[in-house]
Formats: structure tokens, C-alpha cells, sequence
């Protein structure tokens, strides 16, 4: 008995494990089934989707005549014709006339297993999908050759999930119905490669002078390696670049056994390259402009005439200023703003046929004490005004202790001193009291977008900045506070006329409020004037601030005249020190060269630097902190509180000495104040003007000097009391 309730027991205890198992199998089952008919669901729709695409693609002759690119005419703002940007497609090559050495390059550098997948590479999904799963944010599939094709042919450039199935089915769809060697063939004769040209004979006669059925194993590298980024591997863009590119390009022909260890051992430096004379400065802003059209424009393919905010005139005296001033072995930048943010000029280097690299919009450098704009911003903005008196002495914040340039200080001088012999110690002080998170916020205000750091050394421009965006900034003060937004494109036209853009003039963003505009205006204003800046002198008013970094690694100016604001940047590509390179010279001086031209034909322009503080910043009318005339007494040498309506007999004391011995102004001595003690014949406590307003011998009432510390409190009499009587 014992024995079977044992056994009995020991089947109830095991029943729950086999229901648990069969319930677990009977769902596994019924995942694979569904699973699998989704699957098989799937897969029959991915066939006959292929089958339509199929049946529905041009033929190859079709596709051999098929222009995928257009003709792009640039104007400047007068309607001068600047460039012709378009196809060049050279000559057709068969699949037999390609050398192999070109064929293996591609191969290796774009698509590995182009001989082996149906047009989508699912090794290539798998790891692209594992990488995105263990930590990618964005899923980076690589598109294979075929997959690329089918875009360049068929679709645009947006990366969207929508485009990628497509791209997939058309990819497919193009392996159904030719072979490998014709849709490697349709590849290489219609890919871009960068600077118009479109093919591998277009490109081999653009870079190197000579067909493509002439390229060597080093030439098919640099055209190989140009797919992934056509303008950053240029070689006539950036040699260095091109060159690394082509070795990495050969070294996965080796690895992948397409070349033999002698063939990958070439010296792609050696690569003869063709001279480019037809380029010049204006191609920096065509470079920064034209790629705009993505956005600006539905896709089309027809010719394009492109009308921009150029000035061919002083396109050309900018490029000169910069070639003329910039320090030998260094390189020079400028853009240059209309009021309304239309770039007028745009110079991204000393010589674009040595490098295209635009400066001017590209590359990030400190800006040195022109980050200071922010810094006097936050001030004025704070409630400091340009009169206010201010400390320049040594001073340590959190265990950093800025210097002057020189290691001179002045003591107690006043805001726009400070700011016009750009005094680092009052700059660090200043940002230290409004807060360095504010001053980085005013320069995200004002349109900075590169990372700003929020340590005490950051006032002094330790973080790297755009030309670009810094003369956004002082464009922004010239429009007395006003967001600026530059833009290079006008409207862009068909070949029939028809207009297909048109700019609009953006919503206009206060930024800060008018008397900060003011303020800084006129700090920026004496800079040029007394300080700094005073090369950037141009013979008519104007604005501007000086930069210079530490071991004079980069210079700069940006200021504005007339409407035109342009900023101005030097130094070494490697950021190596350039002797004797300072803000207020070679670059005051290429500001001030380029400036003279530019604001020749505008009319002369002065600018408003009148404070008009804001009520919590000035100072009302006197009664409204001392009551009424009678009610309020000043005081003689020895304290005694005095009726200023009440006549004082010989030989007692004199509270209203006689006019112009010498205090100034507005200095009626009231409780509170400390007085220097008054003398016989000491000179008046009070204008005359004050004390006809106090005794009620004139009604007029001019507006209170603005301040930003709120006056003493005075002592008041309620109409019953009576004061105290001199003694």
C-alpha cells in the first residue's frame, strides 16, 4: 500500500512538468507555422514584386541613354553667369574595354560579394542588422553595387525605409535581367566621382589626363576609393586624403586576392595629377550652396539656373584682401553679410586649386577674445552699462588666473575701456558674475552650433567656432539685436523660366533687447575707434573685436559698417603658431582692405549707441523716491539737516554754494550719502537745473541718468514733524 500511494504520489508530481512541456511544444509549433506561412507569404510577394520590376525596366540600350544628372548654371545677384556645373560623362566603355585592375577596385571597395548575391547581399543585412542590435543607433547597411545602380537610375538620395525596399526590389529586379558584367559595365560608366564627372573615362581624364583604358593599378585606386565621399577624397581637393583612401583601396585588393602583394606595393603619391586652372575663390560658396538645392528643390533633372546673393566685385576683393594679407604658410578666411544675412562674399582658402576645403564654413578654431561679444552681451543684458567702473587686476577663479595681454594691468577703468584693450582679467570677472552657462547661452542664441565648454577659460574663446557662425553673430548686433540666417540662393529657375524657389525672408527673432543692441555696439564701436581693432579703421564708422588665440595659433576680425558685417579668420591648417599673427593685425587689415571696396557705393551709416535702459534699470523722477520738494532736506558739514527753501541767515551755513566750483552735477548730498565736508566757497552739491525742479522754480523735467544700483534711501518728514533746525 505504502509502495502504490508512493507511486501515486510521484505521478502527481510529475504531471504538471509533462503539461508544461506540451504547452510549451504546442506554441512552438504554432510560432513555426505562422511564422513559416508569413515567411512563404512574404517571400511570394518579394518574387512577383521582382517579376514587375522586372517587367517593367527599360532595356539596356535604355538605360546606356539615360542622363542622370543636369546642367546647373549659377548666377551671381547681377545675373553674371559664375559657373556651369554639369555632366561630364567622356567616353562609353564596353565591359572589355574596362581595364580589370579598375573592375577589381570597385569590387573590392564597394561590394566584396557583387559575383555571388541576387542584388542584395543578406551577409551584408545580417552583420549590418547585429552591429545595430549590440549598440548602433542607426542601421548602416552598405549598399551593394547593384543596389546603388538602381538608386542612381531610378530613385533619389533620401534615406528612408521606403527607399531602401524599393532600392532592394529594383536591385533584384536589375540581376533578373542582365548579368553581372553589364550592370558592373552601367556602374562605372554612370557613377559619380566628384567635380562634374560622371563614368570612369570622365573621371581618368579629369584627374589624370588620359583615358581610362590607360589606368594604372594606383589611378584605379584613387577612382575607386572617390565613390564613398566624391568631394572629400578629391584629389585635387586633398591629395593626403586621396592618397590614404587609394591605399586602404588596394590594401582590401590584396587581402581579398584580387592583386598580388607586388601589384598592392605602388606609390599612390607618384600619381601624376592633372593641374586645375579653371577654378577659383567662387567655388568655395558654390561648394556651400549648390548642395543646398537637396532641400530647396523636388527632384528633377532638367537644367537649372541657379541665381545666388554673390558680388562678383566683392567676391574678387575679398579673395585679394585674404592672398594679400594672410602670413606665408598660413590660410585665411572670409564671409562676408548683407543685412538681411545674403552672403556677399565667401573665400574658404588662399588658392582653391591647391585645396577646396572651404575654411570658411568647415573647419572649427578658437576665436580667442572675440568669444568676448558673448561675455559683454550677458553683462549689458545683466544690467551693466559701458559707463560702469570695473577692476582690472589679477584675480583667480576656481584655481584659473587669467592675464592680460603683456601682463599689464590698469585698475579701475570702466566697461568700454575694458572691452576696447580687450582686458582678459574684467572678461573673466564679468562672465564669472553672469554665470558662464549664460554666456554660452547667449552664443547659442546668437547662432552658435559647435559644442561650448562652461569652464571659467571659456570666456577668453576656448571653444572652437565656425566663421560662419561667428559672423552670424556680429551680423546679428549690426541688426541692433535681430536673429540673422545667411542664405547663398535667390530662386532657382527652369530652363523655361519657370521659378522653382523662391527665397522668403525669415521671421525676424529679437535676441536681446534694444539698449544691449546699444551697448555692444558701442564697446564693438570704440574697439576700432581706440582699441584693438584700430587697423580695421575704414574712413566711416565702424564696429568690430579682435581674436587671438594663445601662441598666436589663429587671428581673427569680425565687425560691420554700413549694412555689410564680414568676418575674418587666419592660421595654419595643423594649428601650428604663426609669428607675429595677433587679430588686430593681418586680419584687422584684410577686414579693412575688403571693407573699403564693399561699402564704397553705400551711404555712410552711424550707428546707435544711445542707451534707452529698460524702467527696472533707471532711475525715476526724484519724487517718486523723495516725496515733494518741501519734504525732503539736505545736509550741512556738520549733519544738520537743511530745508533748501529756507533762507539762511549771514554767516550760517551755505548748502548752495555758488555754481561751477567744481562737483559735478546731480551730487545733492541726501541721508545716506558720504560727502566729502564742504569748505567756505566750496564748489555746488547740486546743478541748478535739480535745484529749480526741487524748490519748484522750473516744472520741466528732463529724464533720469540710467543706472543699475538703486539710490539711497532718503530721509522723509511727514507734513506734521518739523525738521530740525540748523544750528
Amino acid at each position: 500500500m505504502a509502495r502504490r500511494g508512493s507511486r501515486r504520489g510521484s505521478g502527481n508530481q510529475t504531471r504538471p512538468r509533462v503539461t508544461e512541456r506540451t504547452r510549451f511544444a504546442r506554441w512552438t509549433r504554432r510560432l513555426l507555422l505562422w511564422g513559416g506561412g508569413v515567411a512563404l507569404l512574404g517571400l511570394l510577394f518579394l518574387v512577383l514584386a521582382v517579376l514587375f520590376a522586372a517587367r517593367s525596366l527599360p532595356s539596356y540600350d535604355e538605360l546606356k541613354a539615360t542622363q542622370t544628372a543636369q546642367t546647373i548654371v549659377v548666377r551671381a545677384r547681377d545675373g553674371t553667369q559664375i559657373a556651369e556645373l554639369g555632366p561630364s560623362f567622356g567616353q562609353w566603355l564596353s565591359s572589355n574595354q574596362i581595364p580589370a585592375v579598375m573592375k577589381e577596385a570597385m569590387v573590392a571597395v564597394e561590394d566584396r560579394r557583387f559575383r555571388s548575391h541576387p542584388g542584395v547581399d543578406p551577409l551584408g543585412l545580417l552583420r549590418a542588422t547585429y552591429v545595430w542590435a549590440t549598440g548602433e543607433k542607426r542601421f548602416g547597411a552598405t549598399s551593394t553595387i547593384t543596389q546603388q545602380l538602381a538608386r542612381n537610375l531610378f530613385l533619389n538620395n533620401n534615406r528612408s525605409l521606403d527607399r531602401k525596399l524599393r532600392e532592394g526590389v529594383l536591385a533584384m529586379a536589375l540581376e533578373s535581367k542582365f548579368s553581372k558584367d553589364q550592370i558592373l559595365e552601367l556602374y562605372l560608366n554612370k557613377v559619380y566621382f566628384g567635380g562634374g564627372a560622371y563614368g570612369v573615362d570622365s573621371a581618368s581624364r579629369k584627374f589624370f589626363s588620359h583615358p581610362a583604358t590607360e589606368l594604372s593599378t594606383a589611378e584605379a585606386a584613387i577612382i575607386a576609393g572617390l565613390v564613398k565621399a566624391p568631394s572629400r577624397y578629391s584629389p585635387t581637393a586633398d591629395v593626403q586624403a586621396a592618397v590614404g583612401r587609394a591605399n586602404v583601396v588596394l590594401s582590401l585588393m590584396r587581402e581579398q586576392g584580387r592583386i598580388s602583394a607586388s601589384e598592392a606595393n605602388v606609390d599612390v603619391s607618384a600619381v601624376k595629377l592633372k593641374e586645375d586652372t579653371a577654378q577659383s575663390s567662387v567655388r568655395y560658396f558654390t561648394d556651400w550652396a549648390l548642395p543646398q538645392l537637396d532641400l530647396l528643390l523636388p527632384e528633377t533633372f532638367e537644367p537649372i539656373e541657379v541665381w545666388t546673393t554673390i558680388d562678383i566685385g566683392m567676391q574678387q576683393a575679398g579673395t585679394a584682401a585674404i592672398t594679400a594679407n594672410t602670413p606665408k604658410g598660413a590660410q585665411g578666411a572670409l564671409v562676408s553679410l548683407d543685412r538681411d544675412g545674403a552672403v556677399l562674399a565667401m573665400v574658404g582658402g588662399t588658392d582653391y586649386v591647391t585645396t577646396s576645403y572651404n575654411r570658411a564654413t568647415e573647419s572649427v578654431r578658437q576665436p580667442g577674445s572675440a568669444w568676448k561679444l558673448f561675455v559683454y552681451l550677458a553683462a549689458l543684458e545683466a544690467g551693466y552699462t559701458p559707463e560702469d567702473r570695473v577692476k582690472d587686476v589679477p584675480v583667480t577663479i576656481d584655481g584659473w588666473s587669467p592675464r592680460n595681454s603683456g601682463g599689464t594691468y590698469s585698475g579701475e577703468i570702466d566697461v568700454r575701456t575694458a572691452f576696447a584693450y580687450s582686458k582678459n582679467t574684467v572678461a573673466a570677472q564679468l562672465g564669472n558674475e553672469v554665470g558662464f552657462g549664460t554666456v554660452a547661452s547667449m552664443a547659442r542664441r546668437f547662432g552658435i552650433t559647435t559644442p561650448i565648454s562652461t569652464f571659467p577659460a571659456m570666456v577668453l574663446g576656448s571653444s572652437e567656432v565656425r566663421v560662419i557662425d561667428m559672423t552670424r553673430a556680429f551680423a546679428a548686433v549690426a541688426a541692433k539685436g535681430t536673429a540673422i540666417s545667411p542664405y547663398g540662393i535667390v530662386k532657382v529657375t527652369s530652363s523655361k523660366g519657370e521659378v522653382l524657389y523662391q527665397h522668403t525672408p525669415s521671421a525676424r527673432t529679437r535676441l536681446v533687447a534694444d539698449y544691449v543692441a546699444a551697448g555692444i555696439t558701442d564697446l564693438l564701436q570704440t574697439a576700432v575707434s581706440t582699441g584693438t581693432g584700430k587697423a580695421a579703421q575704414i574712413g566711416r564708422p565702424a564696429a568690430g573685436k579682435t581674436g587671438t588665440t594663445s601662441s598666436n595659433k589663429d587671428g581673427w576680425f569680425l565687425g560691420f559698417s554700413s549694412g555689410i558685417t564680414t568676418g575674418v579668420w587666419m592660421g595654419r591648417d595643423d594649428a601650428k603658431a604663426v609669428p607675429g599673427l595677433q587679430g588686430g593685425t593681418a586680419p584687422a587689415r584684410a577686414f579693412a582692405a575688403y571693407m573699403r571696396f564693399a561699402v564704397k557705393d553705400r551711404p555712410v551709416e552711424e550707428f546707435e549707441t544711445e542707451l534707452k535702459l529698460p524702467e527696472w534699470q533707471l532711475e525715476p523722477d526724484d519724487e517718486y523716491y523723495y516725496g515733494e520738494p518741501g519734504d525732503y532736506y539736505y545736509v550741512d558739514e556738520q549733519g544738520n539737516l537743511i530745508d533748501p527753501g529756507r533762507n539762511q541767515t549771514p554767516g550760517g551755513p551755505m548748502p548752495f554754494p555758488a555754481e561751477g566750483e567744481g562737483v559735478p552735477p546731480g551730487t545733492a548730498q541726501r541721508p545716506g550719502n558720504d560727502p566729502a565736508p564742504p569748505a567756505d566757497g566750496a564748489p555746488q552739491a547740486a546743478s541748478d537745473e535739480f535745484l529749480n525742479r526741487a524748490t519748484g522754480g522750473n516744472q520741466s523735467r528732463p529724464a533720469a541718468a540710467p543706472t543699475r544700483r538703486a539710490p539711497p534711501t532718503p530721509v522723509q518728514f511727514p507734513p506734521s514733524a518739523s525738521p530740525v533746525p540748523p544750528r
